[in-house]
This record gives C-alpha cells, structure tokens and sequence, in this order.
C-alpha cells in the first residue's frame, strides 16, 4: 500500500515537473530590458521602459514610458511582434497624445496592413499597403528605433535605401549608413532629419540623437 502511494506521489511529480516545463518553454525569453531618458533642449523631458524578447517565431519589443516635451504622451502599453528576419508582424499601442487617449491595434501580412484606431471613444479603421519589411516607427517614440540595430548590429558596411513606416500614418523612403569613423554608429536620414543610433558590439542602442529636433535619449547606467 505504502509503494503505491509511493508511486503515485513520483507519478504527480514527474507530471508537475512536465507540466511547469512545457510552460515556461512557450514564454519568451527576456534577453534585454532597460530604461532610456529621454533629454530635449539639454532637460530630461520624459523616459521609455523597453523589454526585448525572443519567442518561436521571431521577436517582441515591448515598452512603455511617458515623455512631458515636445509632445506630451503617456504609453502604457506599446508591442512590436517581428518574424525572425525582423520583418514586422503586429503592433499594439496604448496610451494619450496631448490629453487625448488613443489606442492602435494593427495586424500586418506580407506588407498589408490593418489598423483599427480609437481616438477619444470614436473608432476608425484603415487598411494600407507598405513593403514587406518596413521598420514600424510610431512617432515620437523612440525605442522601435533598436530594431535597426538589433538587425544590422555594427555589420553594415555601406549606405542602403530602407522604408519607414510612421505608423500609423504614412511611409517614407529613408537611407541608412555606417557613421565614416565607427561601424557601431547608425546614420538615418529621412524628410531631411537625421537620425544617430550608437550601439553596442550586441546591438543593444545606447543613444539616439536628431540634432535638428535638439533631442537625446541616452540609456541609463551605461
């Protein structure tokens, strides 16, 4: 009778152990997360969360922060799902703009793209074509910018053309090279402002900058 319960209790166990396996194993892996301040006109003006994942079918960007200058936001909940060539999969934005509450959920295939929008209760719903690899970036937010270094780390050796999405508004066309003295800096330009993204060997973003906008944000205990 004893071997029995003594079997049984082994038998739970062993199912409990599997059970706890096989979920922590669909999770995403955090890789990376941390905190970046974000500084306009020289004051620190607001900060941005992020959480950077991998799962079994690409990767997920999370975030959320809040910014006081030169737009006043609140995100409290902001999701990039990309495939595992960094090709953009959804987006989910929660938060205000200027007092006004919005939320954005979009799903995108193959470069088609469903946006459904509320804005201060009203729903609206737009349906655009964009290239299939299009970087996702969500005006004036700044951590989706590290899916271009997280993509091209310090490897690119030459200007290329890329598409930017400023969902969930418009595309634009944008160039992207290596800064001529260090490989791990990014130079964007696109509208005639440019962007520099510096990182790391991982690419992990430590700073961006866009001189014209007198903006800086800087990751925290670099």
């Amino acid at each position: 009778m004893a071997l029995k319960k003594l079997l049984l209790i082994l038998i739970i166990i062993i199912l409990l152990s599997l059970f706890f396996f096989i979920y922590s194993a669909q999770l995403p892996k955090i890789e990376e997360k941390g905190t970046y301040s974000i500084n306009f006109m020289g004051e620190k003006v607001g900060y941005e969360e992020y959480t950077w994942q991998t799962t079994e079918e690409g990767y997920v960007l999370s975030m959320r922060g809040k910014m006081t200058k030169p737009v006043a936001m609140e995100i409290s909940r902001l999701v990039i799902r990309l495939d595992k060539s960094f090709i953009p999969q959804g987006f989910e934005f929660r938060g205000s703009v200027s007092g006004v509450t919005q939320e954005i959920e979009s799903t995108i295939l193959d470069g088609d793209v469903t946006n459904t929008i509320l804005i201060a209760g009203e729903e609206q719903m737009s349906y655009v074509k964009i290239k299939r690899d299009a970087v996702l970036l969500p005006n004036p937010l700044f951590s989706p910018y590290m899916v271009l270094t997280k993509k091209y780390r310090c490897m690119l050796t030459e200007k290329i053309d890329i598409s930017v999405y400023i969902i969930p508004q418009l595309e634009i066309p944008c160039t992207l090279e290596p800064s001529e003295d260090d490989p791990c800096t990014l130079v964007m330009e696109f509208s005639g402002i440019e962007v520099r993204l510096k990182m790391d060997q991982e690419g992990r973003l430590r700073t961006i900058v866009i001189p014209t906008q007198k903006l800086e944000v800087v990751l925290d205990n670099m």
